[in-house]
């Protein structure tokens, strides 16, 4: 007796109905960069309607979800940062290279001062 296959391969473990059809989707059509702004209409009551302009201020960083586990205010991201700058300042041997390539260095030597504390 062969196996009704058709049956088993459609079945799924999330919440995806079976009516839902996704074949002329465009994967991001509405898709914005947040640091362009967006607007926001708000429709009231009395049948007007308002648009605010809201745009990202400078010096607003973005988090990615599993950093802001670890941070979840400013506050905390401050104090780690200071803290890695202090501790990047006083590392021997620092010298004065800029730019990219500063910033290869100290990640370098850093990640071997690391390694080394976990061997020990």
């Amino acid at each position: 007796m062969k196996k009704d296959i058709s049956k088993s391969s459609t079945v799924r473990d999330d919440d995806m109905r079976p009516e839902y059809d996704f074949r002329g989707a465009v994967r991001g059509k509405h898709y914005k960069p947040l640091h362009k702004g967006y607007s926001v209409h708000i429709h009231k009551p009395d049948g007007t309607t308002v648009v605010e302009h809201y745009r990202i201020a400078d010096g607003t960083v973005m988090l990615q979800p599993d950093v802001r586990k670890h941070f979840p205010d400013s506050e905390s991201v401050n104090t780690a940062l200071r803290l890695l700058i202090t501790l990047i300042s006083e590392m021997p041997g620092k010298s004065k290279i800029s730019g990219r390539k500063a910033r290869s260095v100290k990640l370098k030597s850093v990640t071997r001062s690391r390694s080394k504390s976990l061997k020990a």
